[in-house]
């Protein structure tokens, strides 16, 4: 019998805490840095951020030497 490897599926949205844990930041920096990127969707009280939308605005941070 073969073993399949069990792939980590990456979630898309997530909530603020999964997500300050994700990038390794502080909670109230991810929720700054989510909402400069546009990448926030709010349902009543329940907000979600779209992981795609922060990467790409994360990336424009990047330093190059």
């Amino acid at each position: 019998m073969q073993r399949e490897s069990k792939k980590e599926k990456r979630k898309r949205l997530v909530r603020y805490k999964e997500g300050a844990e994700m990038y390794s930041m502080g909670l109230t920096k991810f929720q700054e840095l989510a909402k400069q990127a546009n990448a926030i969707y709010k349902v009543d009280k329940l907000v979600l951020v779209n992981c795609d939308i922060f990467e790409q605005y994360l990336e424009s941070f990047r330093v190059s030497e």
